[in-house]
């Protein structure tokens, strides 16, 4: 390969410039000559452009659309004519052009490529390309010049400039809701349209969903391209100006599209009226795209996901039961999407007979919805049914719950026997019975006479009150004389009062005033009702309150073992919680917040029932806890009858150990003594000194008898707690042993260890009265059942109210530690160390003053 010189590079590159710039030169000449022929033609593009994009087609009548879209398109084809005069540069013009841009003389760039004329030979050649080279060394820095293509002398105004700012206006315009289309040209119109359209769309939730409507058109939604609706809302569209041919459809998700007729006009009348302003309504219940369209093209969409709205789930908590003071007490959960609209207890008898004449329906028993927070779905309802003639009876219950969207469900059927109001007197519950026997199938008439007159055959035998006598009778004669069911049913309701007069008295009327207060009160809560509604039944409820209260107070004072028999872990409950519980309730009504006043209103109600339980509860075993309670008063007296009677042997042994003493030690044993003498039996000092060894003997002769009587008692009583189903505890056995110990040691004259075996009778009898009482409260709490599940922790001493309350039976002692056998001995040394003390003739007057202060306050 032959190695290039120096020389050759620079030819080489010499022609690489050249060739570009003849390239450059070319395309400016090009330019020149081409752009003053096109530019017409882009302009009369440009004005067309424009007039589509700013939407004047569509405000045009046909005429004018058809003259302007004509004389543009003969103003296209005029601006067509220039072209024909188009030709592309030469080689030679190039060349010449580059030259002349140069300012090169003796044409060094045509020279390149030309050759000498005529014949050429050898040293023409070499001549020629001598010339070429000489020539090359002029083509050094070439350059090209700028297209003069000659429009501004021809457009000296520059409306060329107009015409492409009015194309990037109309451009950014046709972008917006009313830029147009360059279709419109092209489209016939039936009119012109005054105002462009303007569309505001919105969906509104149904209103138990609580939530915000949505709103399409809005700006924060713009870039929005799917919403969620829930099932039922309500979309709303409506279209203000406009051609009035504007039309709205739904595209379901299987393609399925369906016409959304204007509101007061069909479909097809809408498309023939021309309004300014139109609405279009529809209701979302599946999956699809919302389309407005104007003359068959899509102007709008949007696309929804619709949420359905799922049936409710209603379901027992827990197992129905009854509450301290009889009424119903229901523990459910309901599960809605947006929380249930009502619910209800459904009833029917579960073994009545086919051919059976009811004269009262099922109980209404509407429930407690729980709150609405998406959260929430337990809730409980408590009702007194006790009134019901159906209370008592065997029942199917089921829950029922409906949704706001009408939607149902019900829950598995519960076996159980309605609660009822317990009467303790038979009387009273006899009426009961033949009331809720006649309610349930009034074909029994005669049954409820035969057994009424069985009640008042023997009156002096079964009724203790005339008036109940009177009651009965009147009874029994209205019902002989019923016959529609209407007089039936007012017998039952009859048959109901007397069986309150008898058992409760008027007591019940504060009940029933009281119920009625909560019961309206409930409702109106639950019912939205006014602020001076809800204060005025506050006050009904304050006012029912206290004469319940009162009543209560006043039956209690009567009768004090109505306080005794409410539950051990009872909790006090004081007029001030009371006042502080109702105030709190209609604050929190007044503030709006009616789901937390229902919850605290039924908890007040739960209190009010533990305060009735006590009245309830103590008629279920009246008759056996007075028996209880005689035997429980007979021990108390029998340990206080071993206390005074230890007292006395101490004494009497104190009194022995005197006479025993020296003449110093005497009369201070006997001074001590006689204050012994005085607590005892309520002497004067000084009586009661000086006993004989006879009559000595005859004291404690008297005691030992007075022993054995206390041991033949305590037989007694364990035998009558036998009776009454409670085991007598070691302490009783204990305890009379201790009793016969301390009988031989009185017989034998030995009173310090009958003090002894005395003491520890007392001590074991404490015991036994102990683990009586553990017997008492736990056949109680059996009785009680699952009614003291209503009480919290426990206040003793004092009752429901806050009141200090009179004990159960005897007080034992329990809180009182007593001494044993040690702790008396050690007594016995300090007072025998005072009396020594007292004997020193050195002992100082002020230290025997204090000394005999000691013993005086034995």
């Amino acid at each position: 390969m032959a190695e290039t010189t120096p020389g050759h590079e620079r030819t080489r590159s010499r022609f690489i410039r050249l060739a570009r710039t003849r390239f450059a030169t070319r395309l400016t000449m090009t330019m020149e000559r081409f752009w003053p022929r096109i530019l017409p033609l882009l302009v009369v593009i440009s004005l067309f452009l424009s007039i589509s994009w700013l939407g004047l087609f569509r405000l045009m009548p046909d005429t004018a659309r058809y003259g302007v879209v004509a004389s543009l398109g003969l103003l296209g084809v005029a601006s067509l004519w220039p072209l024909r005069n188009f030709r592309r540069p030469t080689p030679a013009e190039i060349d010449k052009r580059i030259e002349r841009a140069n300012q090169l003389a003796h044409e060094p760039v045509a020279a390149q490529s030309d050759h000498p004329a005529g014949n050429r030979d050898g040293f023409a050649e070499a001549l020629w390309r001598e010339h070429q080279k000489r020539m090359a060394g002029k083509l050094v820095n070439l350059r090209g010049d700028l297209p003069k293509t000659g429009v501004p002398e021809r457009d000296p105004w520059g409306l060329r400039a107009a015409a492409a700012l009015l194309l990037v206006i109309a451009a950014a315009f046709s972008s917006g809701p009313y830029g147009g289309s360059l279709l419109d040209a092209f489209r016939a119109h039936g009119g012109a349209e005054v105002v462009p359209p303007r569309v505001d769309a919105w969906v509104t939730p149904p209103t138990y969903t609580r939530r915000a409507p949505i709103y399409l058109t809005a700006e924060a939604n713009r870039e929005t391209e799917h919403f969620t609706a829930p099932h039922g809302s309500i979309l709303a569209l409506r279209v203000t100006g406009g051609s009035g041919t504007e039309t709205l459809s739904y595209l379901s998700a299987d393609d399925t599209e369906s016409p959304i007729a204007p509101e007061g006009a069909s479909q097809s009348e809408a498309l023939s009226v021309d309004t300014s302003a139109r609405r279009f309504t529809a209701t979302l219940t599946e999956d699809g795209k919302l389309r407005l369209k104007r003359d068959g093209q899509e102007i709008e969409g949007w696309l929804f996901s619709v949420t359905p709205d799922n049936p409710p789930e209603i379901r027992f908590a827990e197992d129905p039961r009854r509450a301290v003071n009889g009424a119903l007490e229901l523990a459910y959960e309901i599960e809605d999407d947006y929380g249930p609209a009502e619910a209800q207890a459904l009833f029917e008898q579960a073994y009545n007979a086919p051919d059976a004449r009811p004269l009262y329906s099922a109980p209404d028993l509407p429930l407690t919805l729980p709150r609405r927070d998406g959260r929430t779905v337990a809730a409980k309802t408590s009702r007194d049914l006790t009134e019901h003639p159906w209370a008592g009876s065997s029942v199917k219950m089921s829950l029922r719950a409906v949704d706001d969207a009408g939607q149902e469900a019900r829950s598995e059927a519960k076996l159980f026997t309605l609660p009822e109001r317990t009467f303790t007197n038979p009387l009273a519950k006899a009426l009961i019975e033949q009331r809720r026997t006649l309610a349930l199938d009034a074909n029994k008439k005669p049954r409820v006479l035969a057994m009424m007159d069985a009640v008042v055959t023997w009156p002096e035998e079964t009724l203790k009150d005339l008036s109940q006598f009177l009651g009965i009778s009147a009874a029994r004669s209205r019902l002989e004389t019923a016959q529609t069911d209407d007089q039936l049913r007012d017998v039952v309701d009859y048959l109901w009062e007397i069986a309150l007069i008898i058992e409760d008295g008027d007591l019940t009327a504060a009940e029933k005033r009281l119920r009625q207060a909560q019961e309206a009160l409930k409702n109106a809560l639950e019912e939205g009702a006014s602020d001076e509604e809800i204060a005025r039944l506050m006050d009904e409820l304050r006012s029912a309150m206290q004469e319940f209260l009162r009543e209560f107070a006043e039956r209690a004072q009567q009768n004090p073992n109505m306080a005794q028999q409410l539950p051990e872990n009872s909790q006090m409950l004081n007029q001030n919680d009371l006042d502080r519980m109702l105030d709190q309730i209609e604050e929190l009504a007044r503030s709006g917040a009616r789901d937390q006043a229902q919850e605290l209103l039924s908890q007040l109600e739960n209190m009010m029932n533990n305060l009735q339980a006590g009245r309830s509860q103590q008629g279920q075993s009246g008759n056996q806890q007075s028996e209880m309670r005689q035997q429980m008063d007979e021990l108390g007296n029998l340990m206080r009858r071993q206390q005074e009677l230890m007292n006395e042997t101490f004494r009497m042994d104190q009194m022995q150990r005197g006479q025993r003493n020296g003449e110093g030690q005497e009369g201070q044993g006997q001074q001590g003594q006689q204050g012994q003498q005085d607590r005892g039996n309520g002497q004067q000092p000084g009586e009661g000194q000086g006993m004989s060894p006879q009559e000595f003997a005859d004291a404690m002769r008297g005691l030992q008898q007075g022993q054995g009587t206390l041991r033949q008692d305590l037989e007694s009583l364990m035998k009558g707690l036998e009776g009454l189903g409670i085991r007598p505890g070691e302490g009783f056995g204990e305890a009379g042993e201790a009793m016969g110990e301390a009988e031989g040691a009185l017989g034998e004259g030995e009173g310090e260890q009958a003090v002894g075996e005395q003491g520890r009778a007392l001590e074991a009898l404490r015991r036994g009265a102990q683990d009586m009482m553990n017997q008492l409260q736990q056949a109680m709490r059996g009785e009680q059942g699952g009614g003291e599940q209503g009480f919290r922790q426990s206040n003793n001493g004092r009752d429901p109210l806050g009141r200090p309350q009179a004990t159960t039976g005897p007080d034992f002692g329990d809180s009182v530690e007593v001494p044993d056998e040690i702790d008396t001995q050690r007594a016995r040394r300090i007072l025998e160390a005072i009396r020594k003390r007292l004997g020193d003739a050195l002992s100082p007057a002020l230290e025997k003053e204090y000394l005999e202060r000691l013993l005086d306050m034995q």
